[in-house]
């Protein structure tokens, strides 16, 4: 079963991608906090990764790195999910390791699409 992990401090968001993601067949999993995640992704990598743009106390360009560091290179695919369309915010977490990104708020036919992305890139 794929796995889809979320790492956002809002339980709304965690909530609704947890409903969305479900629905699709995948296992998924959250946290509010970067640091905690990583420590669960050390013994079960998800297939892809919802991370937020800001989380208080945490550096989420940071984050990317650690993940990709952590979890052996091109797996997971990330997603990072900006709430503004601050193009260097963007590009700079692409550079460092997000796979793509995703404006919130969201909806099911925005992570249907992006779902299509990653399928195409595997």
């Amino acid at each position: 079963m794929k796995h889809c992990f979320v790492i956002d401090d809002s339980d709304v968001i965690c909530r609704y991608a947890r409903l969305i993601f479900e629905d699709l067949g995948y296992r998924v999993s959250a946290s509010s906090c970067p640091n905690a995640a990583l420590e669960r992704m050390a013994t079960d990598v998800p297939d892809i990764v919802l991370l937020d743009w800001r989380i208080p106390g945490a550096n989420m360009h940071e984050a990317i790195i650690r993940i990709r560091a952590a979890c052996g290179g091109d797996k997971p695919h990330i997603i990072y999910m900006p709430t503004e369309n601050d193009y260097s915010d963007v590009q700079l977490a692409l550079k460092v390791g997000a796979n793509g990104y995703m404006l919130k708020p969201f909806n099911r036919d925005i992570i249907r699409m992006k779902l299509h992305d990653v399928r195409v890139a595997a």
